[in-house]
């Protein structure tokens, strides 16, 4: 049984820890790995590691961090398809959905190897006579990541290359479910040039989250994951005095108008609604029909009923939920909405694939009629479930998406430029698709999130990551030569 190690100060060695957890795969649950709950000491030792290596690393030039990720997506570019077969054998994502989430994070990489361009302060000269201030952003030192299950390859490529390429060393706590293709691309990145102790990675549940959380001697704490999880670790992680970023849960609508490109905004639904089995937080796990675009239900349903639920290696459209837990939560959230009276127009459980008789398997799931004050609206499912809403126009349905609390993602489809223009003004969301049903920006943006499904103030990757990771130093000089000063001025120079 292969026993997942950990990184300390540039070695991946075994734990010591007495409690091991069980990496299942997700179509079989045959039980292809463990991972360690990292101890105390494992934890302390690590976090050592990445100070003593912050001492060089922080001076090291900026140019010679440019060339390892220079190195590194090259790397990423060479092994993608191992990576996917990985990722895909302990998330259970089919082979085309990891292979994006590879290349998503690959984006990062690529983004982070132009830090030359990122970390730029500001300069003014004679801001008084003979004065000049710059500004200068310098590293906050070790900083910390934790991440989710769903997307194992993209986040964490979202958290350490940005943070380790402003200068700063990183604790990699990776989700216990599936780390494995974590660490694989934490070897490419130690192959890459990464030098002892920027780079750490543990492992576990609470405890280490928790152990991150408390630490004295870490400065930042980036987390991506579960509203519930992600509140504790701002609130912990804030008290302790760290700076926090938390990208949480989500409940993202799509608004679909009478104009819309009918058969291009259906496609798009159904892979939104549905890809990756639901487990996105920016899935559209909401649409809104306005208007005469409420007759379109009978062909939203029929695309659904053409996806092809399998194992993931196999590549269809659907693989399983990463846990038996998962599928036990969506079919209860599947039930309760029966239960208050929305339209179940199709229905996912009781799904069997043959030969994976085992799997968390759901299958593609529609409700009709649901209304705000359903758990089926108000939970974030994390299935593949899609709930219809109805509105009158357009102002009403953007009053729908406000009154949500969650401001992840949203998207309108329509051919109408005025309509589209409205709604990104008046819609309170942090991301906006117009005719694009997943509007995650690429790395020269940031994500971002907002309101309940988001705590703190910058988002991961892009210029706002460079922002989380630094801190501005702005220096005021004066260099004087003989006559420069005559006397002692103990007023404000104005």
């Amino acid at each position: 049984m292969h026993h997942v190690q950990q990184l300390i100060n540039g070695q991946f060695v075994d734990s010591d820890t007495s409690e091991w957890i069980d990496i299942t795969d997700p179509a079989t649950q045959e039980v292809i790995a463990k991972v360690p709950q990292t101890t105390d000491d494992e934890i302390n030792q690590a976090v050592i590691a990445a100070q003593t290596a912050f001492q060089t690393w922080r001076k090291t030039p900026i140019t010679t961090r440019a060339r390892i990720f220079l190195k590194y997506q090259a790397l990423i570019r060479e092994h993608m398809d191992e990576l996917a077969e990985i990722l895909t054998a302990e998330q259970g994502k089919t082979i085309a959905d990891a292979r994006g989430d590879v290349f998503r994070g690959l984006e990062v990489v690529e983004h982070a190897a132009g830090i030359a361009n990122l970390q730029i302060g500001d300069f003014v000269e004679n801001v008084a006579s003979g004065v000049d201030t710059y500004s200068i952003w310098q590293p906050l030192g070790v900083c910390a990541g934790i991440t989710p299950f769903n997307f194992p390859a993209m986040i964490p490529l979202w958290m350490f290359p940005m943070a380790i390429a402003t200068g700063n060393t990183f604790i990699l706590k990776p989700s216990e479910q599936d780390p494995m293709v974590t660490m694989r691309l934490v070897e490419l990145a130690i192959e890459a040039g990464v030098p002892e102790g920027v780079l750490n990675v543990v492992h576990g549940g609470k405890a280490t989250v928790d152990a991150i959380c408390d630490h004295p001697d870490i400065k930042a704490v980036s987390f991506v994951g579960s509203t519930a999880v992600g509140k504790h670790v701002y609130e912990r992680a804030s008290q302790s005095g760290k700076r926090a970023q938390c990208m949480m849960g989500a409940k993202n609508h799509g608004v679909i108008l009478p104009d819309a490109n009918k058969e291009q905004t259906l496609n798009q639904l159904a892979g939104a609604a549905f890809g990756a089995a639901g487990q996105r937080c920016m899935a559209l796990s909401v649409v809104v029909l306005v208007g005469t675009a409420g007759e379109w239900i009978d062909d939203i349903k029929a695309k659904a009923e053409k996806l092809v639920v399998s194992a993931g290696k196999h590549d269809k459209d659907l693989g399983p939920l990463i846990s038996p837990a998962a599928k036990a939560r969506v079919e209860h959230l599947i039930g309760a909405g029966v239960e208050e009276g929305a339209s179940l127009i199709l229905d996912g459980r009781g799904i069997t694939v043959e030969g994976f008789e085992k799997g968390n398997f759901v299958g593609p799931t529609i409700f009709d009629n649901v209304t705000t004050d359903m758990q089926i609206y108000q939970q974030e499912i994390f299935g593949p479930v899609l709930c219809v809403m109805r509105a009158a126009d357009l102002d009403e349905a953007i009053e729908i998406l406000n009154a949500n609390p969650h401001g992840n993602g949203t998207a309108i489809f329509t051919q109408s430029g005025a309509a589209a223009h409205k709604f990104q003004q008046d819609v309170q969301v942090g991301q906006v698709g117009i005719n694009l049903p997943i509007p995650v920006p690429l790395p020269m943006f940031s994500f971002s999130g907002s309101r309940a499904s988001k705590l703190g103030d910058l988002g991961p990757y892009g210029k706002q990551a460079v922002q989380f990771y630094t801190q501005t130093k702005t220096v005021t000089a004066r260099w004087f030569d003989d006559e420069a000063s005559r006397g002692v001025n103990t007023t404000i120079s104005i």
